[in-house]
């Protein structure tokens, strides 16, 4: 599998790779996939900007979320004869060929150590770290020239500031120290909240950091069912899932650090009913100046006060725009969510209105989301993806309600 700067016709592939982003059909995926790490997470980003791509385009792009390809069993043995640390071979006595699931950068296989206990062992999938980093700065000369081309990527975008994100993002993901440092960090802030804003149900997984290195992360074998596979046998109640949302949105608006890419696939749900946060490396930081203006949005939309709802976005601006345009983006988004308040997340996904959302604040408004907004906006979509799959017939901000309160006064959500 090559790269997308992997080959002599560079320049051709970086352009066809645009193309694919910014054409107004679908994309090739298939060989997007190919081209490998930089351009599957730029993708992933792209899927999350609909103040650069159509809403069609990034519903489209989002499949890639999804999509990762496996090593052959002969690599993951190379990979770990030549990356594990030699504690690790002392300490593994089985472990499974066959992996229990793949993502972009890494790959999970189950094993047991030599003290009985099971266990599951992460591996990145290739030496990607310096080709990583080689690759985003060819990109970066790339970008510029596009950004010369394209005058709208300038004015609603910044791609500058967007692949310095992927790289700082996806350089973290690679050290796989970083789950457990990650686990640590939000595993302290529910030991700190215990008493304001108790979180029984939420644990993490034991890490074995003395058989674990950047390269293989030896973490404990959770017993249960991912929350993918509990929307699969029906299994999900409604009181359950609103306990998950109050948990990560806690940490979401009321801290700011969070976990950033928790999908179905990354929160186990184990044999006496707590949710077990998985791959722990993805954490995001959202600062007051972005996370305050999206609590205000959301705590509106749940009382249905929509002018309070729609002036919190104006925060996310870097002054008040003028009246006339406070005026034209306040139209159109009463007619993004008119009838709001009346219908189910089976009538009106909120992923959609996210997108509408975010387009209409940056065209009218001049809000500035941050790259820190991004991952929020990313978990806002895929709480609503569990909602539309397992109990459509809710209205999801409004039951959120009770939980945002809950939010200002016990965790400071105040001015």
């Amino acid at each position: 599998m090559g790269d997308i700067f992997g080959s002599v016709v560079r320049p051709l592939t970086f352009l066809r790779f645009y193309r694919e982003i910014r054409k107004e059909g679908p994309a090739d995926l298939d060989w997007i996939q190919k081209q490998g790490l930089l351009a599957v997470k730029l993708t992933q980003i792209f899927a999350l900007r609909p103040d650069m791509l159509s809403i069609e385009k990034c519903r489209q792009l989002q499949r890639m979320y999804r999509n990762a390809a496996t090593i052959a069993s002969e690599d993951v043995k190379r990979i770990l004869k030549e990356r594990a640390p030699e504690s690790f071979h002392e300490s593994i006595v089985w472990f499974d060929e066959n992996p229990l699931a793949a993502a972009s950068v890494g790959q999970v296989h189950r094993a047991t150590l030599a003290t009985g206990e099971e266990v599951v062992v992460k591996v990145v999938k290739a030496d990607h770290k310096k080709r990583f980093q080689r690759d985003v700065k060819r990109m970066m000369r790339m970008m510029r020239v596009a950004i010369a081309l394209s005058p709208k990527l300038r004015k609603v975008g910044n791609p500058i500031a967007l692949l310095n994100h992927v790289q700082d993002y996806t350089t973290r993901e690679l050290d796989l120290r970083n789950e457990i440092r990650g686990g640590a960090e939000l595993k302290a802030i529910q030991e700190n909240l215990a008493v304001d804003f108790p979180m029984k149900r939420l644990r993490f997984p034991k890490y074995y950091p003395e058989i674990s290195n950047e390269h293989v992360l030896v973490s404990e074998f959770v017993e249960g069912k991912t929350l993918e596979e509990c929307i699969g046998d029906d299994s999900l109640s409604w009181d359950y899932l609103i306990e998950l949302f109050r948990i990560h949105g806690a940490y979401m608006f009321g801290v700011g650090t969070f976990h950033g890419d928790l999908h179905p696939g990354n929160c186990i749900v184990d044999g006496e009913g707590n949710f077990v946060f998985i791959d722990n490396g993805a954490i995001c930081n959202a600062p007051k100046n972005v996370s305050l203006p999206l609590f205000k949005f959301f705590e509106g939309l749940s009382k249905n006060d929509l002018d309070s709802a729609f002036e919190a976005l104006l925060g996310l601006a870097d002054e008040r725009p003028p009246e006339e345009r406070v005026i034209r983006f306040k139209a159109r988004m009463s007619e993004i969510y008119g009838g709001f308040g009346d219908k189910s997340v089976g009538e009106q996904s909120l992923t959609d209105l996210m997108m509408k959302t975010v387009r209409a604040a940056v065209e009218d408004a001049g809000a500035d989301f941050g790259e820190e907004g991004f991952p929020i906006i990313r978990s806002l979509m895929y709480m609503d993806g569990l909602v539309i799959r397992t109990h459509p017939e809710v209205k999801l901000i409004a039951e959120m309600g009770p939980s945002l309160v809950e939010f200002r006064e016990r965790l400071g959500m105040g001015e």
